[in-house]
């Protein structure tokens, strides 16, 4: 709270003055118009509702994210058009766009160079299942991120087993460690990690942290930047948050951590001690992660590289990115992985695609972890369709909410997905943060992407798939295990009184602002 009071206190001066300015201008405009402002005002932002309206019904977007716009543009037309304009539209973020893609096209040009013949295992993959291979396809195309031979990959049950294998890796870095999380928070997981990074940078590691400002308003500060500074350690937030400056929705939610560009890690795991059960809020938290080594791990690099580059005044070498692009391939022998992150800046909502493709491709099931459940039209009706035609779909999801208000409307969706067939369970002895889905028993996707509308279609986030890998084996059993630990739900525990579907009712139209 100290935290947010201070960010608060900083910014209400120039907030006054922003205050101040406007009003002087609308009095000076008044006069000029005879009084007749108001009017003047209410005439140009009733036109531009009906002009956003139209636009909103044109574009190709999420049908309820569509509709709850258009809702409250035609209800509040002065209003919902400058929240529209300063929320909803994505040209919002043109200046991040701007900064991104330019990052990405320098970095593309090292780390493809004069090559372009990258290697096409899709193809080994649509000899095998060509409507999967094709799905696979889609989504390297979409992200720009190539499917490629999976060598070491370790799955974490709990986000303690893999703070674990951490520290090792970092206390063995010899060159860089790259670190970009939605939350840090003080406390033994950061604390213990910033000790190991400072004791790096003097056996000369190059180590670089970025964090989502908005995601962690809270837990960091410039304060805790300085600190990290005075340790040698660079750290820059992702999107700082400047109030009215601000892109409130396009949000860093990613979880990446390259160390020499020779191992990753990611997950659901926060750089903060719930997410290591080492304080408990909402019982045991359960989270999930996994190491990667091989060729992916490039791919995590590049990543990091795009935003850290895009924000920060201390680029990353260019002969440290040139390392990492000309490692050799490792022959490989364990599945295939595609790692990708998500972009609310891309016309293509990938993981929301890709989920949906799953839930129609597969013969026998598909799992998912999930702390959220908000779907949008056309994924809600994949999961229906799925369920309906005999196909075992189950959503494990948390026993103890941290949202109330949002667990409230991720349940207001049990009844349709229970008449349909789909299996829904609680995790009894606390919170499940993870995000994950498997299938088939040769694929799974694990990830920072929730089943909710920021995760799919505003928030950076970034998850890697893996297709016929040990680690795919080891989530289905973790899976399972978990499942015992769960409460199932079904129709006779769905009770709702009229004004409760009322309320869940609009909550569901408002999903996509929650």
């Amino acid at each position: 709270m100290k935290k947010i009071l201070g960010r608060i206190i900083i910014v209400l001066p120039v907030l006054a003055i922003q205050i101040g300015w406007l009003y002087l201008t609308l009095v000076q405009f008044n006069r000029i118009t005879n009084g007749h402002l108001a009017d003047i005002v209410n005439g140009i932002f009733t036109v531009l509702a009906v002009f956003f309206v139209v636009r909103l019904i044109a574009r190709r977007d999420e049908s309820s994210y569509k509709l709850l716009w258009a809702i409250v543009i035609v209800a509040v037309p002065v209003l919902g058009a400058m929240l529209y304009f300063t929320l909803g539209n994505k040209t919002t973020g043109k200046k991040l766009r701007v900064r991104l893609n330019y990052t990405a096209s320098v970095l593309r040009k090292l780390y493809d160079g004069d090559n372009t013949e990258i290697p096409c295992y899709i193809k080994e993959i649509e000899k095998d299942d060509l409507r999967l291979g094709q799905t696979l396809s889609f989504v390297s195309q979409s992200t720009g991120f190539p499917l490629l031979k999976n060598d070491t990959s370790k799955y974490y049950p709990f986000g303690e087993d893999m703070f674990a294998d951490m520290c090792k890796d970092l206390k063995d870095a010899k060159h860089f460690i790259f670190i970009e999380y939605f939350i840090i928070q003080s406390g033994k997981f950061w604390d213990t990690l910033t000790e190991i990074l400072a004791e790096r940078v003097q056996s000369g590691v190059d180590v670089r942290v970025m964090y989502d400002d908005l995601g962690s308003i809270a837990t960091y500060s410039v304060r805790d930047i300085s600190d990290l500074s005075r340790k040698g350690i660079k750290c820059i937030p992702f999107n700082p948050f400047f109030l009215i400056k601000s892109q409130l929705n396009n949000r860093d939610h990613r979880k990446i951590m390259v160390i020499d560009g020779e191992i990753a890690y990611s997950g659901g795991v926060n750089l903060a001690d719930e997410y290591i059960n080492e304080k408990q809020m909402f019982g045991r938290w359960k989270d999930i992660g996994f190491r990667v080594t091989g060729r992916a791990v490039a791919s995590y690099t590049y990543m990091f590289a795009e935003f850290w580059d895009a924000f920060a005044m201390h680029k990353i070498p260019e002969e440290t990115l040139k390392r990492v692009a000309d490692m050799e391939d490792y022959d490989a022998d364990n599945g295939y992985i595609l790692p990708y992150y998500d972009s609310p800046m891309r016309d293509e909502h990938t993981s929301n695609i890709l989920f949906t493709e799953i839930l129609s491709t597969a013969t026998e099931y598909v799992w998912f972890y999930t702390p959220y459940l908000m779907l949008g039209d056309a994924l809600f009706d994949a999961f229906i369709r799925a369920a309906r035609r005999g196909l075992d779909v189950r959503i494990i999801m948390p026993g103890i909410p941290d949202k109330k208000l949002v667990y409230r409307l991720s349940r207001s969706y049990y009844e349709d997905l229970l008449k349909a067939g789909v299996k829904i369970y609680e995790y009894t002895p606390g919170f499940v943060h993870a995000k994950a889905f498997i299938s088939d028993d040769k694929i799974a996707g694990i990830g920072t992407v929730n089943l909710d509308y920021r995760s799919l279609f505003l928030h950076f986030e970034c998850s890697s798939v893996f297709y016929k890998a040990d680690i795919v084996d080891a989530l289905k059993a973790d899976y399972l295990s978990t499942l015992k630990e769960c409460r199932e739900r079904h129709l006779e525990d769905i009770n709702r009184k009229f004004i409760h579907k009322i309320i869940d009712n609009f909550l569901r139209v408002v999903a996509p602002l929650l």
